[in-house]
């Protein structure tokens, strides 16, 4: 009898960051600094925005948020970087290369399915943004994924662990 094979298909994780404070401004340098560390980590990945005005100000963040620091990174205007391993930053196209991690600043659904390995989320404490990220966390549960959220209570980063 032959041996059945099956292949599992991976899915990503989702991991929510929830900011303690309601200002964009530092929602945009905890994005910045959580690319930089994914980036140093020798990994790139793709940062999804609602529309081009967020991803020039993302950009323009990317290279003031710190002194010395350096990400390479570029607008993507669906062709691809002059450099590999370069961080995009756009819309809805995301181009595939660049789906295994995706940092989502937009009120989108990111694809939840291979080559997608993980989904990073940053909510400031808005009540807009907490909506926004509850109608995103119900769809990730929804599709099985697992989902682990930081929150940040009082300078203190709380864990916990839902879904998969």
């Amino acid at each position: 009898m032959p041996a059945s094979t099956s292949v599992l298909q991976a899915v990503p994780e989702v991991v929510f960051y929830v900011l303690a404070s309601s200002s964009q401004h530092q929602r945009q340098d905890f994005a910045c600094k959580l690319i930089e560390k994914i980036y140093r980590g020798g990994q790139f990945c793709y940062v999804l925005t609602d529309d081009a005005e967020q991803a020039a100000e993302l950009d323009k963040a990317l290279w003031t948020f710190r002194a010395g620091s350096f990400v390479p990174h570029q607008l993507y205007d669906n062709r691809p970087p002059a450099y590999p391993n370069t961080v995009l930053i756009g819309g809805n196209a995301i181009p595939e290369n660049w789906q295994k991690i995706i940092v989502n600043l937009s009120s989108h659904f990111p694809p939840t399915i291979a080559p997608t390995e993980r989904i990073v989320e940053i909510l400031d404490n808005s009540e807009e943004s907490k909506q926004a990220g509850r109608r995103r966390y119900k769809h990730y549960l929804e599709a099985g994924l697992e989902i682990v959220t930081h929150r940040n209570e009082g300078g203190v980063w709380i864990e916990t662990r839902a879904g998969g």
